[in-house]
């Protein structure tokens, strides 16, 4: 978790009023106490009403009131949604930061509620389950440009040991797909993440490279 989006879940616990002592803090952010110790000094000397010393607590002495967002009913019922369908994605990192997205909106959003209309529906298909527990791996590679090692099995049931260059992934409404550059192939591959029995990094970067890009597969798939 990044220190500003830390801050913030703070300042979200301290709003209930209540005394809250380092300790249970650190536990509930999974940080340790001395972090805790610092980050309520910065709140403290930013001007925030936050009240409290080590080894007793900390609380706020007076509410804190945001700005509120103006959105109209249509922005709201999008936003609703696309926090609903991020949460039950059943991907752990996504369904945490959907529920701190929630918080922050509620906070500055006069009428924002969880709850959709009775004409919403949001689902998650079998095959985006199963490909949950594999996206965080995923998304990390590609943001950090990882080359992964990954045992796929295809739709001809070949079980397969695979070193790939992840590039991008996307929700097609039931299955999630991972493009990447396949150094068994060498060649662009689209694979199917519920497909995908192991993945972990490898240990390795990849740095980019003309024709194994994104955007060089993309270009292959444009129309002449």
């Amino acid at each position: 978790m990044h220190r500003t989006d830390r801050l913030f879940d703070l300042i979200q616990i301290l709003r209930d009023g209540r005394l809250h002592r380092a300790a249970d803090l650190a536990a509930r952010l999974e940080v340790s106490v001395r972090t805790i110790w610092r980050d309520m000094a910065t709140l403290q000397h930013s001007g925030l009403p936050v009240e409290g010393e080590r080894g007793v607590g900390y609380m706020l002495r007076a509410p804190i009131t945001l700005p509120p967002v103006a959105l109209t009913e249509d922005e709201l019922e999008a936003l609703r949604l696309g926090v609903m369908l991020v949460a039950r994605a059943a991907d752990p990192g996504l369904a945490r930061a959907a529920d701190s997205l929630t918080a922050k909106i509620a906070a500055v959003t006069p009428g924002w509620t969880e709850r959709p209309g009775p004409d919403t529906f949001v689902f998650s298909s079998p095959e985006a389950a199963a490909a949950a527990p594999h996206l965080p791996v995923l998304r990390r590679g590609i943001r950090e440009r990882l080359v992964l090692v990954m045992r796929y099995v295809g739709l001809s049931r070949e079980d397969t040991l695979r070193r790939v260059r992840p590039l991008q992934i996307e929700f097609w409404g039931r299955v999630w797909t991972l493009t990447a550059w396949c150094e068994l192939r060498e060649d662009f591959r689209v694979f199917r993440v519920d497909r995908i029995m192991d993945v972990a990094p490898s240990g390795e970067r990849f740095e980019p490279e003309p024709g194994r890009e994104v955007e060089d597969y993309l270009a292959r798939l444009a129309p002449e």
